[in-house]
Parts: structure tokens; C-alpha cells; sequence
């Protein structure tokens, strides 16, 4: 930059120029600072987690047994979301300490799934098992079913998902932000291939898993990933714990105890501030206001995730009496309404 004395109008133009550039650097500082106040840097720390657990397989690979297997290596009192018609109560003598079993029957819409989750929570579990979260997708009042529904009665595709993919994501919240250990199957695709046989030289067709029956990235929302074949086999797909790494093996309870021994080889979680009565009583007449079913399980959604991230399972409590109340309500309402027309 020319200096001062460079200047033929007295040295106007520069001091402009550095007072443009002043002010610039001025407003560059304040607006990182209100960056820096938005967000919180700290150094990364491993920290005692909760187990979020996904396995996948076609039918027959074992996905509910090695799922009650690797919970009672993780420890505590076990609790499974059956939507397999009475497949969980198959193994009742697997556990010596056994585990309940809550029978989860069509509709298999997200929001009862996520009803399931908040009960065995509330029943005190350690583990949750959801076997299998596939039906939340592909069964009836599943996602699909939902967004098939809609798109009929509107003619607009795209706008049954904006309805269907909320009711999803809330789902998956559900699933992380729970203060429990997760374990949620899935059914895979099923494929038949073709192979020869080493030993005896002849062909053979051998029956192989494919991609979960879910919505696709799925995977990614959990700590681990299974993926079983029909051999019982678990195929790691993604581990970030990296104990499983590149290997292939038989899920068993050494499985869960390996599993918990990494997740509690951490620092104790922070605990943030408990929430406060202002937001609590905002989440609340939210969900007081909501005027159908559906508004009442956006609302509820929001509601819990706002809790769980605060670990404050009062205010939790809390809220999901009120959610229940306004239930009654809307349903009963719903009722009326039907006689009606009837």
C-alpha cells in the first residue's frame, strides 16, 4: 500500500483505507467471538458410553439369539421389543438371570416403537433389545406403509415423505439418546449364490445376507454393526470401538463383556444442568396443544430429546405423564368421533 506521503490529496485516500481496514478487522473480532461463544471447544476425552448396537442377517443367522447372548455379557437386567410373534419368548432358559419381554403388534409405527423404548426405560432396564427395527420400516404402519398411505390420498410422493421422515429421525433419537444399552436387529435382504464345493467338486447354492431392510445409512447411527450369515457368523461392518475390528467370529457373552469393557474403560460423562422450569413448562403446553395424534408425537419427540440430553430423567418423567394424559384425550376424542360417523 502506498504510505502517506505518496498521496497527492493529502493522505485522504489512505486514511480511509486504514480506516476501512480497521473497522473490518474490528467487526471480523466480534463476529469470532460471537462464534466462539456459540460453540464449545474442549479436548477430546473417552468417556464411559452406552452401547448402540445394529446387527443385520437373513433369516435363520441367529440375529435374537446372539442379541440376548452379547446382552448378558453386558450385565444388568434385560428387557427385548419383540416384533418377531412370540420369538422372544423362545430362549427363556438362555440367560440364567433371564429378561422381559414386551410384545410390540401391528402398527409398527415409529411412535409406538419409541412408546416400547420410553417403557422398558421406565421399567428399569439396562439393556434393550429391539428385535427387530425392521418392521418400524417395511411392516405394517411402518414408514414405508405410512408414506405409501399418504402419497395415495395427496397424489404427492415427496410430500408423504416430509410427514414420514420426521416420525423416523425421531425414532433413531430415541434409540441414541436412550440411557440404556441398545441392541436393534434387522432382517437383511436375501440373496442365493451359487459356489463350488472344495471338497467334493460339486456346486452348491448357499443362501447370503444382503443390506439391512432399513433406511438406507442406517448403519452409520450406530457404535457397531454386525452383519450374521447363516453359519451364526458375525461379519463386522463397522466398529468404532475397534475391538472387533477385521475379524470374524460367533457372538457369545464374551462378546457383551468385551463390548461393556470398552465402553466403561472412560471417564465418567458429564452431567449437564438439569432443565429448566421455564422449558419444562414450554415442552408441556406444547404438548397440551397439540391437537391430533400425530402434532402430539412431534411434540412428545422434541420433548424427549431435549431430557435425555440432559440426562434429567425427572423432567422426563415428568413430561411423558402429561404426553400420556393428552393421549387419552385425543383418543378418546378419535372415538367420539368415529361413533359418529358410524
Amino acid at each position: 500500500m502506498e504510505n502517506q506521503a505518496d498521496c497527492g490529496d493529502g493522505g485522504l485516500q489512505w486514511y480511509a483505507q486504514v480506516g476501512c481496514l480497521e473497522q473490518i478487522e474490528a467487526e471480523s473480532e466480534e463476529r469470532m467471538k460471537a462464534i466462539m461463544s456459540t460453540f464449545e471447544i474442549h479436548r477430546a476425552t473417552k468417556r464411559r458410553a452406552k452401547l448402540r448396537l445394529g446387527m443385520s442377517g437373513p433369516a435363520g443367522s441367529g440375529k435374537t439369539y446372539s442379541s440376548l447372548l452379547i446382552a448378558g455379557g453386558l450385565g444388568g437386567r434385560v428387557g427385548m421389543i419383540d416384533t418377531e410373534h412370540g420369538s422372544g419368548d423362545l430362549y427363556a432358559d438362555l440367560l440364567p438371570e433371564g429378561y422381559d419381554v414386551l410384545t410390540l403388534a401391528p402398527p409398527y409405527t415409529p411412535a409406538r416403537y419409541i412408546e416400547a423404548i420410553h417403557a422398558l426405560e421406565q421399567a428399569g432396564v439396562s439393556t434393550i433389545i429391539v428385535d427387530s427395527l425392521t418392521h418400524a420400516w417395511s411392516g405394517e404402519g411402518g414408514s414405508l406403509d405410512r408414506q405409501g398411505k399418504i402419497a395415495d390420498k395427496s397424489g404427492n410422493s415427496w410430500q408423504a415423505w416430509r410427514q414420514v421422515t420426521p416420525e423416523h429421525n425421531a425414532l433413531v433419537e430415541a434409540l441414541l439418546q436412550s440411557p440404556c444399552h441398545i441392541i436393534a436387529t434387522m432382517r437383511a435382504k436375501t440373496e442365493y449364490v451359487q459356489e463350488k464345493d472344495d471338497r467334493t467338486g460339486k456346486t452348491v447354492v448357499r443362501k447370503i445376507g444382503l443390506a439391512p431392510i432399513m433406511r438406507d445409512g442406517i448403519e452409520y447411527e450406530f457404535t457397531t454393526f454386525f452383519e450374521l450369515d447363516v453359519q451364526h457368523m458375525a461379519y463386522v461392518g463397522k466398529d468404532r470401538t475397534r475391538v472387533f475390528d477385521g475379524t470374524i467370529f460367533k457372538p457369545e457373552i464374551a462378546t457383551g463383556k468385551q463390548l461393556v469393557n470398552w465402553l466403561d474403560s472412560g471417564e465418567d460423562e458429564r452431567r449437564p444442568a438439569t432443565m429448566t422450569e421455564a422449558k419444562k413448562a414450554e415442552l408441556k403446553q406444547s404438548i397440551r396443544s397439540a391437537g391430533t395424534l400425530d402434532e402430539l408425537f412431534n411434540a412428545f419427540a422434541i420433548a424427549y430429546r431435549v431430557a435425555t440430553a440432559l440426562s434429567d430423567s425427572a423432567a422426563l418423567a415428568e413430561l411423558t405423564k402429561v404426553k400420556d394424559d393428552r393421549k387419552a384425550v385425543l383418543e378418546a376424542e378419535q372415538e367420539a368421533e368415529d361413533g359418529v360417523h358410524a
